[in-house]
């Protein structure tokens, strides 16, 4: 019986949804109680992921089939209009040009990127396609409530939000994108399920460390 690529994002996402203790950070800012502090620190350190994202993203639509490339393609445009919003949340948090030169990365922040640009380096781009996805779903919830703690309790305004509120949004061209994909990748047999899973389930981990490590 052959699984369909719809059927295999559905499952490998449910499978690997984080366990709801395993980002400390997010409660904090829905009940107003991180420190600003720790939101200027989310901002450097993003400062640092999303350029690293988005060199991945461009080199593994190089290396991918057509189909894949148009996912990433469509990732590595993202993270460039990510960068742009991020200018505005860490000029809310107080995060001087000064301060974004010479912020010193935190390791555990920094284990996400470095992991997607291993991927980028050493797995087959439809297996990645199918471990990313699963990962943005968790991500995407966990931008809709920082976004809703800042305006909440912080009196961020919708400029500050927008980096937030932009990977909370639907991506109903990216969801067709990557199933797209991983069909093709079904097809061709160039997609891994059980190695696309254990990608996801790093990709997961690094991103529980990304949380924790803010403090």
């Amino acid at each position: 019986m052959t699984t369909s690529a719809e059927k295999l994002l559905e499952t490998t996402t449910r499978e690997l949804a984080p366990d709801p203790a395993a980002n400390p950070f997010v409660p904090l800012v829905e009940r107003g109680e991180a420190p600003r502090e720790n939101l200027a620190r989310l901002a450097l350190e993003q400062q640092w992921v999303i350029p690293a994202d988005r060199r991945s993203f461009d080199h593994l639509a190089q290396r991918a089939d057509p189909a894949s490339a148009a996912f990433f393609t469509t990732l590595a445009t993202g993270e460039e209009l990510a960068a742009r919003h991020l200018t505005a949340f860490a000029r809310a948090c107080g995060v001087t040009e000064d301060r974004s030169r010479t912020h010193v990365p935190l390791a555990g922040c920094q284990a996400y990127p470095a992991y997607v640009s291993w991927l980028a380096l050493n797995a087959a781009p439809a297996d990645v396609v199918l471990a990313l996805t699963a990962n943005f779903s968790a991500w995407g919830g966990y931008c809709g409530r920082i976004a809703a703690g800042l305006r909440a309790h912080y009196g961020f305004t919708d400029e500050s939000c927008a980096f937030f509120d932009f990977f909370a949004a639907p991506a109903p061209l990216l969801d067709e994108q990557a199933t797209a994909a991983v069909r093709a990748g079904l097809d061709t047999g160039s997609l891994s399920p059980d190695r696309a899973h254990a990608y996801g389930g790093l990709l997961q981990a690094y991103e529980a460390m990304f949380w924790t490590s803010l403090g």
